[in-house]
């Protein structure tokens, strides 16, 4: 089904998808609006009836048409309040749109919320889509609105995952469905990633399809110089994770791990065994490193050939678990040097298990001699070592 929406609408002209998908409605126009013959008493109407500030209330004034009466703006404020959305929630949306307060009630807005109780959102659901995301209802047309939901849930594959990504973010409505449409195209035929694995990403984060193809081409191009190859199983994952990180800050990232004494060679090693860790700000990350090298004593090149920690909370995770080390080192019950990223992996039960294995039965800590991680499997996080047998002669993390 995904694969045959994108296709059939790739073959639309470009002027009929910017008519289908993209009709807001225009704010009031350059020719349309002109000033209200007493600015002064649109201010003060602002100010006593939905709470702006004086200045703010000046502000949005000068973007409403000509207004002879508040017959209108009463019923707008009225149908919103009946709704659930007043106070500040409604001010933030009359600044985003001031022509709201000159719509019909019953032609522009009513059905618009009609059709998302129909989709199945909750009325406090509704509050929260419109108080963050207030262009959802700024459609000219409801059947606008009707087309771009249906459209989409086409692309998540059901109304639930539809749903959540409304309750999420609402904003993917109004992006260009024609960029929609070529990076989706773009990706499984010039990146060879299978369909299936594009809609995993878009089911969870529509942000990532909807941006200029140019742009989803230079992140392409960052992705090549890391040295993924197109069509890997991993190559998405990196996709996605650069998605959310900027060329300067993926470029202050190299810098701080060549203060380290690691190649750009290197820092692409850590980046394709566990790209997340690229989220963390750069000041997280030079701390993390920090503490690996000079407190753990991790080597910088067994960092990157072995990066999950990085990804890591050094307060929450790191931290505590080296504090444990210390005490097992201390009661001879850690004897190795080697693959210490493994002892901050283990998930928090496990983890105490074999903790505690180690203090009651006194038993020496090994490494695993043949049990690794594994890099990163995108997108779940790393899976679980099963807890060691009571009856072994080591306990191995």
């Amino acid at each position: 089904m995904l694969q045959s929406l994108v296709r059939r609408h790739a073959f639309l002209p470009s002027t009929q998808l910017h008519r289908v998908f993209f009709s807001t409605g225009a704010s009031v126009s350059a020719s349309g609006a002109t000033a209200s013959p007493d600015p002064h008493f649109l201010v003060e109407y602002l100010v006593d009836t939905f709470g702006f500030s004086a200045d703010n209330a000046s502000k949005v004034s000068k973007l409403l048409p000509r207004i002879q009466s508040t017959e209108k703006p009463d019923a707008v404020l009225g149908f919103f309040r009946s709704q659930g959305l007043d106070g500040a929630n409604l001010r933030r949306i009359l600044a985003w749109k001031p022509g709201l307060l000159c719509w019909d009630v019953e032609t522009n807005l009513a059905p618009k919320f009609k059709i998302l109780r129909e989709m199945g959102l909750s009325e406090s659901d509704i509050i929260n889509v419109v108080r963050m995301h207030p262009m959802v209802i700024g459609f000219k047309s409801h059947n606008t609105l009707l087309l771009k939901l249906k459209t989409w849930e086409s692309l998540f594959g059901s109304r639930e995952i539809l749903l959540k990504n409304l309750r999420r973010s609402g904003w993917f409505l109004c992006s260009n469905f024609e960029n929609v449409v070529r990076n989706m195209n773009f990706l499984q035929d010039e990146c060879g990633i299978p369909e299936d694995r594009v809609s995993f990403v878009i089911k969870n984060h529509p942000s990532f399809i909807v941006p200029n193809p140019d742009a989803l081409r230079a992140l392409v191009d960052r992705a090549d110089g890391i040295g993924i190859p197109r069509g890997s199983g991993m190559y998405l994952w990196i996709l996605f994770v650069l998605h959310g990180v900027s060329k300067e800050k993926f470029e202050a990232q190299v810098k701080l791990m060549n203060s380290f004494g690691l190649s750009n060679s290197d820092f692409n090693t850590a980046v394709q065994k566990h790209p997340t860790f690229l989220w963390s700000s750069t000041e997280a990350l030079r701390r993390k490193m920090e503490f690996l090298i000079k407190d753990v004593g991790i080597a910088p090149l067994d960092i990157a050939y072995h990066p999950s920690p990085l990804g890591l909370s050094l307060e929450k995770r790191l931290i505590p678990r080296f504090r444990v080390m210390e005490i097992l080192k201390s009661e001879g019950l850690w004897e190795s040097t080697n693959k210490l990223h493994r002892f901050f992996l283990l998930s928090g039960p496990i983890f105490l298990q074999n903790a505690a294995s180690l203090i009651t039965c006194g038993l020496p800590l090994t490494p695993s001699p043949s049990r690794d991680l594994p890099p990163a499997p995108p997108p779940s996080s790393v899976a679980d070592l099963p807890p060691a047998s009571p009856t072994s002669s080591a306990v191995y993390l």
